[in-house]
């Protein structure tokens, strides 16, 4: 039997059609969705087949009937009405100011001009142009119009870390989407897609009518691939496939429906011939985060039990950038559980999706804190450690790594006077490993640091720093003192408990000491 094509970096639907590309047919949602709502966003992460989708949206308008044979919107779509398409996209090059911002939208008013054949007059008003080139399409098709914007936030997320330019291009964007919402009477469907989600007071202000279907339920699966997806569609391309190891790699998206596989990582792990690798990852390391993460001085291990409200998942907001919203956004967070609270307001538990994530991400972090040419211990010298609990290994490993950061990762700033920023880069090492942890683990005494879960044993560490002209605090003595091995002593597993103190003025760690809590619980 002859296979399909992997459609590998196509996003034109009737490429995919025409060429016989394997197809993961969306369009039962996409009738579904065009029946319900006239004004729609989307945010998903990257390389999740927002662009795919939202070609798709453009043949149904343009009723293009004999690329949709066999699939679920063939009976039940109007083929005999079409509809006149306005396509915006940000999806290539790059954006650096708000002159070219507006270079750009005129370019792209210009393209639609003569795909439609309309001459437009307002060519030195980016708003002037767009709502000419609506109303005259309107006129010009006696038919209302579509209007398909795809990535739609690109040129903010390019600038992010330039707030001065972020500013002038957010609000040059706001003048262009506005046009939409004043330009009502001649729409037919407007839908817009894209990574982030800006709050309603910053580039959504002139669309308070928009519907946003990010976290609606029966949408959850209008991107990437589901579980059923992978086991029909692409079984012939897994056979012989441990399942559960690429369920584990590149799985594990929730957009409040299916589990979702992201599609780029299954396409490529074909492509290479099932090669497990960071695919979706590498296609785009997230500079600006691990910047973000360095100026917040972000206590990293608050992502293993991290709670937010619904209103948090709504709100990238420009003026104040948060890092959970922004993990979130752009796929390194996924939503885990939904919770009601007492209040009838959603509460939402996020996790790093999968290990392809887990791993890359954390990865990231460690090259930019460790740039030192000395070696650093392996990752598999560090696992061994803790499975064989080889406390002086781990002890030798830990203090390796610490002398491998660089003296001026420590100065100009104050991120080596608190806990944190140790305990963030033990976090994210042994993160690395693909290691179940917990950050700030809650008991009925206090928080524990950091709780690492194996199957061997459990590992309690506490952080303390030592400051000049300050008394110092015992890190073992606490976590005895604040019996923090109560909440495991069920699990019927040696409990190792770890304090470990750093020395500011030396940059390193200056003490990690350790004891082994018997089911008894008394230590040895």
């Amino acid at each position: 039997m002859t296979l399909k094509k992997l459609p590998i970096g196509i996003q034109t639907f009737s490429e995919i059609r025409e060429d016989d590309y394997v197809y993961i047919d969306k369009t039962a949602l996409a009738y579904e969705l065009l029946q319900s709502y006239k004004y729609v966003f989307l945010s998903r992460p990257r390389r999740f087949g927002k662009s795919l989708f939202l070609d798709t949206l453009r043949n149904i308008f343009e009723g293009n009937k004999h690329f949709f044979a066999g699939l679920a919107i063939e009976d039940k779509w109007d083929w005999d009405v079409s509809y006149p398409v306005i396509r915006v996209s940000f999806a290539s090059g790059k954006i650096e100011s708000r002159e070219q911002l507006d270079h750009r939208l005129l370019r792209i008013l210009k393209q639609n001009h003569q795909e439609l054949d309309i001459d437009c007059e307002e060519l030195d008003s980016v708003a002037g142009c767009f709502e000419e080139l609506i109303r005259k399409t309107h006129v010009k098709y006696n038919q209302k119009v579509v209007v398909l914007v795809d990535e739609y936030d690109k040129p903010i997320l390019d600038n992010i870390m330039d707030m001065a330019v972020a500013k002038e291009i957010r609000d040059g964007l706001v003048n262009f989407y506005s046009v939409i919402k004043g330009s009502d009477e001649f729409l037919r469907f407007a839908f817009l897609t894209g990574v982030s989600k800006f709050t309603k007071t910053s580039i959504f202000s002139g669309l308070n009518n928009i519907t946003d279907i990010s976290l609606q339920r029966k949408f959850g699966d209008i991107c990437g691939y589901s579980q059923q997806d992978v086991e029909t569609t692409f079984a012939p391309y897994l056979e012989g496939v441990d399942m559960d190891k690429v369920k584990e790699w590149y799985n594990g998206y929730n957009f409040l429906d299916s589990q979702m596989y992201n599609p780029f990582d299954i396409l490529k792990f074909i492509a290479n011939e099932h090669t497990f690798r960071n695919y979706w990852f590498e296609s785009g390391t997230p500079t600006f985060l691990i910047e973000l993460i360095k100026k917040q001085h972000y206590f990293l291990p608050s992502l293993t039990n991290l709670r937010v409200d619904e209103k948090l998942l709504n709100s990238f907001d420009i003026d104040n950038l948060d890092l959970e919203v922004i993990l979130y956004q752009s796929g390194y967070l996924t939503i885990d559980t939904v919770q009601t609270t007492l209040f009838e307001t959603l509460e939402y538990t996020l996790k790093i999706p999968n290990k392809e994530v887990k791993q890359s991400l954390n990865d990231t972090i460690i090259d930019l804190l460790i740039k030192d040419k000395r070696p650093i211990p392996t990752k598999t010298y560090i696992y061994k450690s803790l499975v064989e609990a080889n406390m002086q290994g781990f002890k030798k490993a830990l203090t390796s790594m610490f002398a491998g950061i660089p003296y001026h990762n420590y100065t100009n700033n104050d991120i080596k006077n608190y806990e944190g920023f140790y305990a963030s880069v033990i976090y994210v090492y042994l993160q690395s490993l693909g290691l179940n942890i917990i950050g700030e683990d809650v008991t009925n005494q206090g928080r524990i640091d950091l709780t690492i879960l194996m199957d061997q044993a459990i590992y309690i560490f506490e952080f303390k720093v030592d400051r000049p002209g300050q008394a110092n605090t015992d890190a073992l003595q606490q976590i005895k003192e604040k019996d923090y091995a109560d909440k495991y002593l069920d699990e019927q597993k040696p409990i190792y408990l770890i304090g470990i103190q750093f020395d500011t003025e030396q940059k390193k760690i200056s003490q990690l000491e350790w004891e082994r809590v018997n089911l008894n619980k008394s230590t040895e």
